[in-house]
């Protein structure tokens, strides 16, 4: 295979979940030939249905012995068995690609397909995958974290890695192993209580009777991701990049009748918020110690 171009692959999906069927389906419109998938709940059976039509759904071991590429995307706990269960059952052979979409592992954990002969392959989405055929399309503008053995300059694994990557017409980033955890840790803390923090957002203005929160809150919100995109901490505004403490205090006190548990929430981020505002130069330290201690008084 020309490490710069992938020939035509036959792909096979463990499992026809959210990353799955979507990534099955790109590899798909890239020319590749999604073979067999795996799926038996019946959201994985109507998205496979969606995504990956006239596909047959099989067992695993029969989806990876059909494929060339076998792509496996299951949880990032599940994942370690899975490899060994299939490498024990012999199910993968030499000249085989395994390719794993989870954010937290490298391809070490891919060890037991290696050993057979097998180039082992992680390819992560930096994006939340809902499933839905739209997620196809907005892969384009997503950038895939990538992985593979060997030194990344000369080895052919990170080439094969970011030629399916661009096939997909996404934008590999590469990976080192070591940090994988990491990178993974960063999106999830990002984008995950990012949902929390809008959800704490709303289910405030909910409960005060203000509606609607969402279109109330909307432009705010994304103007404020793209400012932090664009300007970093320098973005930041609001009573605690200003010191003002007394705000601070009477949000607290009104958050916290309305929801102890979310005033929690609020403290921890005010506290992370007032020592980057500081470090950015926005607020002295006198401001900072007033917010600090405004954020310790209970």
């Amino acid at each position: 295979m020309d490490p710069g171009r992938p020939a035509r692959l036959a792909v096979g999906v463990v499992s026809a979940g959210r990353v799955g069927s979507v990534l099955g389906a790109a590899l798909a419109r890239a020319g590749h030939h999604v073979v067999a998938a795996s799926g038996v709940s019946q959201a994985s059976v109507r998205r496979a249905g969606a995504l990956l039509p006239d596909v047959p759904l099989l067992p695993p071991d029969e989806v990876c012995t059909r494929a060339d590429l076998v792509l496996l995307a299951v949880p990032d706990d599940v994942l370690p068995g899975l490899v060994r269960g299939l490498a024990a059952a012999g199910c993968f052979r030499p000249g085989q690609i395994a390719v794993h979409t989870a954010g937290s592992h490298g391809v070490a954990v891919l060890d037991p397909a290696a050993e057979q002969g097998v180039l082992p392959l992680a390819l992560h989405p930096a994006m939340t995958v809902t499933g839905r055929p739209e997620d196809v399309d907005r892969l384009t503008s997503c950038c895939i974290g990538v992985t593979a053995s060997g030194d990344p300059e000369s080895a052919v694994g990170w080439s094969v890695a970011e030629a399916l990557v661009l096939e997909m017409s996404a934008e590999p980033v590469r990976i080192p192993e070591d940090v994988r955890p990491l990178y993974h840790a960063a999106l999830a803390h990002g984008a995950n209580h990012l949902t929390t923090l809008v959800g704490d957002c709303v289910q405030l203005l909910e409960g005060a009777g203000i509606r609607p929160a969402e279109r109330l809150v909307a432009p705010l919100l994304s103007a404020a991701l793209d400012n932090a995109l664009r300007h970093g901490d320098r973005a930041l505004t609001g009573p605690v990049a200003r010191g003002d403490a007394g705000t601070v205090r009477t949000h607290l006190r009104h958050i916290g009748a309305a929801d102890p548990d979310l005033a929690a929430g609020y403290r921890a981020l005010a506290a992370r918020t007032a020592h980057r505002a500081a470090a950015a130069g926005l607020l002295g330290d006198a401001g900072l110690h007033d917010i600090e201690t405004a954020l310790e008084e209970k």
